[in-house]
């Protein structure tokens, strides 16, 4: 059972990116998803999360028209597209799996499962 975030990188303040959040050993079908994102010595902060019958999706107001999140629909893969990214969007990008329902608050301790980050780094 493995959860991966892939498909960060560096780019210019005003780019755009899209991260993968792709499962091996179970289904993200059957979980809401979210994304957070950390800063070196700062607390883990939600950006976004998609319901698990992709009804409805949630972002943090700081990201809210900019991202976007979906669900692949062959793959088992969510998506967080980033668009007109700013410098304050630097930081270690993971996804995880939850049980609650989307939107709603997002709390590190309330997630299921993370996967591994992906680094974005947006130089101004």
């Amino acid at each position: 059972v493995q959860l991966q975030a892939s498909g960060g990188g560096l780019v210019q303040a005003g780019g755009s990116l899209r991260l993968s959040c792709e499962a091996s050993g179970f289904l993200l079908d059957y979980y809401s998803i979210a994304w957070f994102r950390q800063i070196p010595g700062k607390e883990r902060e939600g950006v976004g999360c998609i319901s698990i019958n992709e009804r409805t999706t949630g972002y943090d107001p700081s990201v809210k028209g900019r991202f976007t999140i979906s669900r692949g629909n062959a793959k088992n893969t969510v998506y967080l597209q980033m668009n007109n990214l700013k410098p304050e969007d630097t930081a270690t990008y993971y996804c995880a799996t939850f049980y609650a329902s989307c939107p709603g608050p997002l709390y590190s301790a309330g997630m299921d499962s993370w996967g591994k980050g992906t680094q974005v780094t947006v130089s101004s």
